[in-house]
C-alpha cells in the first residue's frame, strides 16, 4: 500500500488530519484530500513536507 497520513503541522507538532490519503491535488492556496474510504477534506495552506518512506504529508496553514 502507498498511501500516507496527512498530518497539520503547527507549533512544532504534528496533529493528524485524515489517513490513508491516496489522492492529493493542490488547488491554488487549498489543498484537496481524498483517502481510500471515499472521506474528502479540504484543507487551506501549503504543502511543508511529504516523506514517501515515512507515508507522512505535512500541511501547513495559511500564515
Amino acid at each position: 500500500m502507498c498511501e500516507a497520513n496527512a498530518y497539520i503541522y503547527k507549533d512544532g507538532k504534528e496533529d493528524l488530519y485524515l489517513e490513508n490519503v491516496d489522492v492529493l491535488i493542490p488547488e491554488g492556496s487549498k489543498i484537496f484530500l481524498k483517502n481510500l474510504f471515499g472521506e474528502q477534506k479540504t484543507f487551506e495552506g501549503c504543502v511543508k513536507e511529504i516523506s514517501l518512506l515515512k507515508h507522512k504529508i505535512l500541511l501547513e496553514a495559511k500564515k
